[in-house]
């Protein structure tokens, strides 16, 4: 079938991976039953509405695998229970995850609480900000006198501030260090507010929850000390990150639950839920059908959208294609659909040539193997052989780049199994497959 350029631009939109899909969404597919039955309604949901304390939870997973498209659901659900959430995505507009500190996400809460309870009074927060403006203001990058704008205007002055932590790599040491003396007075001045604004909230809500999304795309970065800022920014500023006055949560980086701080972070927020990748293949290296089945139907729901009339299965010369797609995306949704997506950048009229998707493949392998050091192709072997992980910086820096990663299952007692594998793309790569013949000869 030909095509003209119009419907395949459509159809390429079709499959962008890096939108998070809102509540509601007719392209969602439940795939909890191939991630081993976790689901963050129950699991993070229920522990805020059941609770009579303030909650402060934790949420991890590999990046790119629908996180914040949960998040996203979380939020409907809990508006539905009566509680008013506050969301946002921090490496928008408000951190740098190549340079963060605690600083920058506390002060990232801040102007999102202010800004989504604008018609709370925002005095306590305000009198803050005026007492340290004369510290403040050069950062901001403005000569304004905060005494001479109304309450949005200071309000948007603190939102220059916070933004510039982000936009102004040069000033955001200085915010910090002017801010970082401050941290204990600015949480006692937020809370105030935020006692204030529940007492306020819009009819039919009586909660307030704070969900800080992407804080887990934060790089980690080593410290003299052998740990890493993702101990000091979750573990070390822990009381500060859970001391406002509300239910929060917030993402972390895969990799820091595979610490030797693991059952410090338990202890401090208790069990952290982790979204795993659809299980496309059982840990012996066989295919599971029910897995691809679900990444197909993730493939067929986007495409519906375009054309009720269309079948992914037809946009494929043969469906073994479409199979090994789903088996080489390793059910990490992001790969899935940058796969496809590049696979109908290749192709100028469907069904999509074996060759296109095989070049789209060897595009995403390339950056695999780039990634990967010399002295990690050995750890990457014996993942594959023992569907293990070790308690390494090596492992989670290949947890954390998705280079190795993780799944889940029930098993017949109800249990939850929890194994790991390479990402599929991996296993093509020349070096990996030196190495594992070397370290596992047949």
């Amino acid at each position: 079938m030909t095509q003209d350029f119009a419907f395949l631009k459509r159809i390429y939109n079709a499959f962008d991976p890096f939108r998070p899909l809102p509540a509601g969404d007719p392209a969602y597919v439940d795939c909890t039953e191939v991630r081993g039955d976790g689901d963050i309604l129950v699991e993070v949901g229920r522990e805020i509405l059941y609770s009579d304390r303030i909650t402060s939870q934790l949420y991890a997973g590999h990046r790119g695998a629908g996180k914040s498209t949960e998040l996203l659901r979380l939020q409907k659900y809990l508006d539905e229970q009566g509680c008013f959430v506050v969301y946002f995505p921090a490496d928008e507009q408000d951190i740098d995850p190549e340079d963060a500190q605690y600083t920058d996400i506390l002060l990232a809460c801040t102007r999102h609480l202010i800004e989504k309870l604008k018609d709370t009074n925002p005095a306590s927060l305000l009198n803050w900000l005026n007492d340290r403006w004369l510290d403040l203001k050069d950062l901001a990058l403005t000569e304004v006198s905060l005494q001479s704008l109304s309450i949005e205007g200071q309000i948007a002055q603190f939102a220059k501030l916070t933004a510039n932590l982000r936009t102004e790599p040069t000033q955001r040491q200085k915010i910090r260090e002017r801010v970082n003396p401050h941290t204990i007075t600015l949480i006692a001045a937020l809370n105030e507010f935020i006692q204030d604004a529940k007492k306020h909230l819009p009819s039919g809500y009586s909660q307030l929850v704070l969900i800080a999304d992407n804080l887990d795309r934060i790089v980690p970065i080593p410290q003299e000390d052998g740990r890493s800022n993702h101990d000091q920014i979750f573990i070390d500023r822990s009381e500060q990150l859970q001391a406002l006055d509300c239910h929060l949560l917030y993402t972390v980086p895969i990799s820091l639950l595979y610490s030797n701080r693991a059952a410090d972070l338990a202890n401090i927020y208790g069990n952290t839920q982790v979204l795993p990748m659809i299980m496309v293949q059982t840990p012996d290296n066989q295919p599971y059908q029910r897995g691809i089945n679900k990444v197909i139907e993730i493939l067929q729901k986007r495409l519906s959208l375009i054309d009720s009339s269309l079948s992914v299965v037809d946009m494929f010369e043969q469906r073994e294609a479409l199979e090994r797609l789903c088996l080489m995306s390793g059910g990490h949704v992001r790969n899935l659909l940058l796969l496809m997506k590049e696979a109908i950048k290749y192709t100028n009229s469907l069904p999509i040539p074996t060759r296109a998707l095989q070049r789209s493949m060897s595009e995403l392998r390339n950056t695999y193997r780039n990634t990967v050091f010399a002295n990690e192709w050995e750890a990457l072997a014996t993942v594959y052989h023992s569907k293990e992980i070790e308690n390494d910086p090596l492992y989670r820096g290949l947890l954390f780049n998705r280079c190795i990663l993780e799944y889940r299952y029930l098993n017949r007692e109800g249990e939850s199994q929890v194994w790991y594998d390479i990402h599929p793309l991996i296993k093509g790569i020349k070096e990996f497959q030196d190495t594992f013949n070397r370290l596992y000869p047949a």
